[in-house]
């Protein structure tokens, strides 16, 4: 049972982030929106008449976060089953998948998430006999940490019709493009009703637990299926948790779309692949491969959807990593525009998922076209630096240049952030984090822009401009955390000295300097429901 909406509720005695008053401690609620915003003292006029009262005792009010890309059944499989994230040796990943394969198979498919064989002292994935062995011989599919190949056993390659015949099937190793998009079909399908439901509800309870209010998930058929798309829209319309707006990445896929309930043709619908997985589409080889990647859609496609959606009114976004794969999208993006007109093609901001590889010249595209660039920041944090995935896969030089945040915020490119959950795990502070603490310098951005590309930029993602501040008559969706002492953290020392002067009137955000505590969530309100109680 949810809580009623029609509520009268009165938080005061904290910090309450707010562009309306940066000073202010107390908000009131009722219903669905936010009806004042102001100082202790002038809110004992509302005490009367609120049903329920909230002693904040220091704590700071935000705007719950929106992580605008994710993926829930995966993300709920990964928090309820086998997780390899961070698994630190080969030898431990196998002993970790014999210990859940001793659990059995609900579904008759074992499914796990999240080995990195670059960080392990073997550097390798599994073999097929390794991978056979660990399981007992049971049908078994376990993604990379990028989602963009995966391990397959001997068992659920039979069950996948027409497997050897596929792009990107090898008789031992991973697999990558249709043949990894196949096994991955064949795993998922064999999810029950119940196992998927129960995922998504952890996935759910997980977000509110972190402060996240709403989600973009990213469906299609190479990711996901429409069974699954509906189940989560289906459960989150229930009210007891985050709400979701959904992705369909299918190319030309207009109706289907519209008929799934979606709010975009977009989302995943891949341009390429993964830096990790050696199948993001480059301009020049990879340092550690002969080769220069994948290519899905050509900029002929990529036209075309995107023509198609802005001539029925729909948003259309595409997964693009490489450069290659990014000029790909600006060609593409810039014919459609010729077809149908600029500005109808701009009004729609169309999103571009990840944007790692942009060059100057990419980043004024996005903003010629109006193109959202929907990013993660936790990627710079899990792959970047000198000694990182990113470094090995492109060499130093090219993996300093990739997500150019600093270079989008200043040209005025449209950002929303996201963690790409199970990728990296949904963090909403841990991805401001990132982003303000960027292990490239030049690409960092303030602690404030970041968490308004946290909050606002995943409602202007969706063209919902009004929504993601503390306002009067904004939708009450709103976090409650405890933490330390608020500050103002820029890239420029000079810039936070003024910003923290009281006369700049900028309000402060938790102290996200690396190695310290993140703030913790306290309470988590959507639309005037509480989600979440700490």
């Amino acid at each position: 049972m949810t809580e009623r909406t029609s509520r009268t509720v009165l938080l005061r005695g904290g910090s309450v982030y707010s562009p309306a008053d940066p000073f202010a401690s107390a908000m009131l609620v009722e219903g669905e929106h936010i009806a004042w915003v102001g100082s202790d003292g002038a809110a004992e006029a509302y005490a009367d008449v609120a049903d329920e009262i909230v002693e904040l005792d220091g704590a700071l009010v935000t705007p719950a976060f929106v992580d605008a890309h994710v993926h829930a059944t995966a993300t709920g499989l990964a928090l309820t089953g086998l997780d390899l994230t961070g698994c630190p040796t080969l030898a431990e990943a196998l002993a970790r998948i014999s210990a859940f394969a001793a659990g059995g198979a609900d579904g008759g498919v074992l499914i796990g998430h999240g080995w990195d064989e670059t960080g392990w002292p073997e550097g390798r994935p599994p073999t097929l006999a390794e991978l056979d062995a660990a399981v007992g011989g049971a049908a078994v599919y376990l993604s990379r940490t990028d989602v963009h190949s995966g391990l397959a056993g001997t068992a659920l390659r039979a069950l996948t019709p027409g497997l050897e015949t596929l792009p990107g099937h090898t008789a031992e190793g991973p697999l990558t493009r249709d043949a990894h998009h196949a096994v991955r079909r064949a795993a998922l399908a064999h999810l029950t009703d119940v196992q998927r439901r129960v995922a998504q509800q952890a996935t759910l309870a997980r977000a509110a637990a972190l402060g996240i209010g709403s989600l973009h998930e990213c469906a299609g058929p190479d990711i996901s299926s429409e069974q699954d798309l509906t189940a989560l829209l289906a459960l989150a319309a229930e009210g007891a948790g985050p709400e979701v707006y959904g992705y369909w990445g299918e190319a030309g896929a207009v109706a289907t779309a519209r008929r799934l309930g979606a709010v975009g043709a977009g989302g995943d619908l891949f341009v390429d692949g993964a830096l990790g997985s050696h199948t993001a589409c480059l301009h020049t080889p990879y340092d550690d491969a002969p080769h220069t990647g994948t290519a899905y859609l050509t900029a002929e496609q990529v036209a075309d959807h995107v023509a198609a959606c802005t001539e029925a009114g729909l948003q259309a976004g595409f997964h693009a990593i490489g450069d290659a794969a990014l000029s790909a999208v600006i060609e593409g993006v810039r014919a459609a525009a010729d077809r149908v007109g600029t500005d109808r093609v701009k009004a729609l901001r169309h999103r571009v998922e990840h944007a790692e590889a942009l060059d100057d010249k990419g980043v004024a595209a996005f903003v010629e076209l109006g193109l959202v660039a929907s990013v993660q920041p936790a990627f710079d944090a899990a792959w970047g630096g000198p000694e990182g995935m990113y470094a090995q896969r492109l060499g130093a030089e090219r993996a300093a240049a990739l997500n150019p945040f600093a270079a989008l915020l200043r040209a005025g490119v449209p950002l929303a952030f996201g963690s790409d959950a199970p990728v990296t795990p949904l963090d909403p502070w841990g991805t401001v984090r990132a982003a303000a603490f960027h292990r490239t310098p030049e690409h960092r951005i303030s602690v404030r822009a970041a968490f308004t590309a946290h909050t606002r930029g995943g409602w202007r993602a969706i063209g919902r401009d009004q929504d993601g501040v503390l306002v009067p008559g904004a939708v009450a969706s709103y976090a409650v955390w405890a933490t330390g002492e608020l500050v103002v953290q820029t890239p420029d020392a000079r810039v936070a000295g003024w910003s923290t002067d009281p006369r700049s009137g900028t309000p402060g955000l938790p102290d996200l300097t690396p190695g310290g505590p993140l703030p913790v969530c306290l309470r988590t309100v959507v639309r005037g429901r509480t989600v979440h109680r700490g």
